[in-house]
């Protein structure tokens, strides 16, 4: 199938004279995950991960993707023709160094120039120049194709009230409005869903997992215009949106409306996240103030309402784990259980909580070798029955009017292997590292790192991934610019310094390929600590609350002061959690928070 649809582009392309045709997975707004109706990576190459670069000449096809998916990615492009390039590995070339490559003069790059960020959409066009190539970047080639292509998503809408929110949308737009004068910006477009979303307190349901509307914005000193598809907006918020003076025009309207823009206006834009199609279609003569959008960092320093709810939101996220955890651990064996009915046995103690919303991701519910993939979804092929022995790993979280949770266990489902207990222990102790850090002021999640990466690096092993990420506000659960990780990361737009009020997940792990997986994971709000003559110090707080599994632990593997975090973690947990849990549960409960 993979291979007649390729042959249908390639005859595309020849008619339009195009010899390399690129294919991101990315909708028109550089969302990390997309709408079905975006899912052109997937269509033309069968690999299904959230992250990924097509890339079709009229001879041959490759994939880029990280280390997350190298396992899924070898497996689903078997017998397809397409190439897997696995992104960071020695030798293997960057997308734009294959497509350097592949174009040869008198050719033509293809591409559909909503779907590629006008930073992305630059480096092209200087490759295009270099190599004296024409460019194509005005149709959708995998439109033509795809016949049956989901439509674009309309969702109905919802107002984040002030209680959740902590600020309202006239506050919020005030201060953008600040940050424009101070960049000397009289126009400012935003694309971005989650600042969106964020900034006018509305959310919506566009994206699976991801609260968001389909729609760009442009404000101004006088008008704030928001383009989406109109039919959405109910009375309610035409109410609103009059009360905040937003005027809307329709989603694709924006293309009409950014030429027009005054050739004397400054424009302060983000070039990573809006489309190519907009950057391109500005006045030449504009002035841009090419820097991220000032709501990026407004978003992710959550205000003390957002902290206080979200603690309350990983209560209940923590009460629905436990109570899966306990059903798991006493029944595993005894009644039939496979990774699909686990997760849906889960998703249910979610949906019993009040004010739950929806998942925040797609749950991985991973058993055994399925593990060792970082982003296994379990599919009714895939499905795994759970034994009484290995390992389970369980990746999941929800959305809540309060917040949203992610958090990680892996739990022992029965006897493992010395090597798995050694493995299982090292990643606690790199967790615990991480979130007992305390650090001056200034310091980014690259300065961090090595505290969760050490035990694992000092064993030779290591997880090709990052060990935290930002996580929205009934958003995004991947959210930057705070995270961690060891090396710089460009697309991944998360080394920003640490301040008081973002909170990012702690989530080490080791993958054995064929073997097992394991990935112990908590959310950490960054807080201030004492200021003295050295500067401002900072710390975390841990605010998931769920045990993490005793059975795989050997504590004679733990120093005296690991011990006390785990012991003290534990004592949190149990004190948190057990007001909410039956007689039966807490006796559970005890034994799994106790002190070791």
């Amino acid at each position: 199938m993979i291979q007649e649809r390729l042959k249908a582009l390639r005859a595309e392309m020849e008619k339009r004279g195009i010899t390399v045709y690129v294919v991101p997975t990315a909708d028109f707004h550089e969302s990390e995950y997309v709408g079905d109706h975006f899912k052109a990576r997937k269509f033309i190459t069968g690999f299904t991960g959230s992250a990924g670069t097509a890339v079709i000449t009229l001879d041959e096809a490759g994939l880029w993707t990280d280390g997350r998916y190298f396992v899924q990615a070898e497996n689903q492009l078997k017998d397809s023709t397409v190439t897997l390039y696995r992104m960071g590995e020695e030798g293997v070339p960057t997308v734009d160094e294959f497509v350097k490559d592949r174009l040869k003069e008198g050719g033509c790059l293809g591409f559909d120039g909503r779907v590629v960020n006008g930073t992305w959409g630059g480096r092209l066009e200087k490759i295009a120049a270099e190599k004296n190539v024409s460019m194509h970047v005005t149709e959708d080639l995998i439109d033509l194709i795809w016949e049956d292509r989901p439509a674009l998503s309309k969702q109905p809408l919802f107002i984040l009230e002030e209680k959740y929110s902590g600020k309202s949308t006239a506050d919020k737009i005030g201060d953008l409005r600040k940050a424009m004068k101070e960049n000397g910006a009289d126009v400012h477009i935003l694309t971005s869903l989650y600042d969106i979303a964020w900034l006018l307190n509305i959310r919506g349901n566009d994206i699976d997992y991801v609260p968001v509307v389909l729609s760009y914005l442009v404000l101004n000193e006088t008008e704030c215009i928001w383009f989406l598809q109109e039919e959405v907006v109910d009375d309610k918020i035409r109410a609103y949106l009059e009360e905040n003076h937003i005027t809307t025009k329709p989603y694709d309207a924006i293309y009409d409306y950014v030429p027009e823009i005054p050739a004397d206006a400054v424009v302060l834009m983000n070039r990573g996240t809006v489309n190519y199609r907009i950057v391109n279609s500005l006045d030449k003569a504009i002035k841009v103030v090419d820097k991220p959008n000032p709501t990026e960092l407004m978003k992710a320093v959550k205000n003390k309402t957002e902290v206080d709810n979200t603690r309350a939101a990983h209560v209940k996220d923590g009460v629905a784990f436990t109570k899966f955890m306990y059903w798991l651990k006493t029944n595993i064996g005894k009644i039939p259980m496979t990774e699909i009915s686990a997760s849906d046995y889960l998703e249910a103690r979610r949906r019993e909580q009040d004010n739950f919303i929806e998942l925040s991701f797609n749950t991985i519910c991973a058993y055994g070798a399925n593990a060792a993939m970082m982003h296994y979804a379990a599919t009714p092929e895939s499905d795994a029955e759970l034994k009484p022995e290995g390992f389970l790993l369980v990746d999941s979280g929800g959305h809540y009017f309060e917040g949203t949770t992610d958090i990680t266990r892996t739990m022992a489902l029965g006897p493992i292997t010395d090597e798995m207990r050694l493995h299982f222990t090292t990643v606690c102790r790199s967790n615990m590292n991480l979130a007992h850090a305390k650090f001056l002021y200034g310091c980014t999640g690259l300065n961090l790192d090595i505290l969760s990466r050490g035990p694992l690096w000092e064993m030779g092993i290591d997880y090709k991934c990052g060990t935290g990420h930002g996580v929205g506000y009934v958003l995004n659960v991947h959210e930057g610019p705070n995270g961690f990780r060891w090396r710089v990361v460009p697309e991944r737009h998360d080394n920003g310094v640490l301040e008081e009020g973002m909170i990012t997940t702690d989530e080490p792990g080791v993958y054995l390929e064929g073997k097992y997986g394991i990935r112990t994971e908590n959310e950490l709000v960054c807080h201030k600590a004492e200021k003295n003559e050295y500067g401002q110090f900072m710390e975390f707080e841990n605010i998931t609350y769920a045990p993490i599994d005793l059975d795989a632990i050997d504590p004679d593997l733990l120093s005296a002061r690991e011990k006390k975090m785990l012991n003290d973690y534990h004592k949190m947990v149990y004190d948190t959690i057990s007001p909410y849990m039956t007689a039966e549960e807490n006796e559970w409960l005890k034994r799994y928070t106790r002190a070791i």
